[in-house]
């Protein structure tokens, strides 16, 4: 066993048995982190590519109400509800993808299609206000301890969920990142056009990570929706959830696997640190203190925090080959 597989096989043990250690607030901070953690990875694999989304608080939120406004009105099961959602966002993300992939927008020109799909989502939530509460905010119909209706008043359950679904995202982030098309997604992040002249199919390539991003991110928002069992269109969808998206991989590292859940753990414990020092006489703090932390990242961190971590350690390595030899 190498020495990265020990860390992870530990890394495991320690995770399965924080549960039997950790209070309930705190457990309630780890779910929130895996969730977040997951859906910021689900970011990080179109962004570290370059391609710039500022739309999944779009997909986040249909992901959130589609199962739960099914099983409100229709009584359908989540375990259904919830593909139907992942289902909607891609669809949502091909609609949108596929016309800005085709027509070459790219750069700040994507971003700001993504942002404004965002905000219509947001929009069209909040006017359905007699069928999703508008900004009042929904809650799904509680039936107690319920597999059927993926409803558990004991947080040791939804963390099983939480923590299967962190390790689902770390896979797929692995297989993206090891699979045959990483060379060419690198390629197609370098130079589209140079891409395309040696044969690779530069719109089918975006789509594909545009599509399972968006898939991910419906499902985290679905089991955070379930979790947290209220929603609100300001929480789960819109700029401001996009933007913490984006924030969170961006400072933890979108390049490193480990780097989107490190952004989790800084936006989580920044949101409560917040709640606690603030209350309710600071309401935009974290949004200010988003965004200056984000310009802050970017001119001095561009790898976030793993990254830098990273370069660290191999800078001493270096200077230890140096000077032994």
């Amino acid at each position: 066993m190498t020495g990265r597989h020990a860390m992870f096989a530990g890394l495991a043990v320690v995770l399965l048995a924080l549960p039997h250690f950790v209070p309930p607030y705190f457990m309630h901070l780890l779910i929130q982190i895996l969730i977040w953690g997951f859906v910021y990875t689900a970011w990080s694999i179109m962004g570290r590519f370059g391609f710039v989304s500022l739309g999944h608080g779009a997909f986040m939120g249909v992901g959130a109400y589609v199962p739960a406004l099914l099983w409100n009105y229709a009584g359908l099961t989540p375990w259904v509800g919830i593909p139907l959602g992942m289902a909607l966002s891609v669809l949502l993300g091909l609609v949108v993808g596929y016309p800005c992939f085709r027509l070459k927008v790219v750069g700040h020109y994507f971003a700001l299609v993504t942002l404004a799909l965002s905000q219509v989502v947001m929009l069209s939530i909040v006017a359905a206000r007699d069928v999703t509460g508008g900004s009042l905010g929904f809650t799904p119909k509680a039936v107690g301890h319920s597999w059927f209706a993926l409803q558990f008043p004991e947080k040791v359950y939804f963390y099983a969920i939480s923590l299967a679904l962190w390790l689902t995202g770390l896979a797929v982030w692995h297989w993206i990142d090891r699979g045959i098309g990483r060379e060419a997604l690198d390629a197609i992040a370098e130079d589209e056009e140079a891409a395309a002249s040696i044969g690779i199919n530069v719109i089918g390539e975006k789509l594909r990570v545009t599509l399972i991003s968006a898939a991910l991110t419906a499902l985290g928002g679905a089991i955070y929706g379930q979790y947290m069992m209220y929603l609100n269109p300001e929480t789960v969808s819109g700029i401001a959830v996009s933007l913490q998206i984006v924030f969170a991989a961006i400072v933890g590292g979108t390049y490193a696997a480990i780097g989107p859940t490190i952004g989790a753990l800084l936006t989580i414990s920044l949101n409560e640190g917040l709640r606690v020092a603030f209350g309710t006489n600071f309401i935009g703090a974290a949004n200010t203190i988003y965004g200056i932390l984000l310009i802050l990242f970017i001119i001095f961190m561009p790898r976030g925090i793993v990254g830098m971590i990273e370069d660290t350690f191999k800078r001493r390595w270096r200077g230890k080959t140096a000077s032994t030899a």
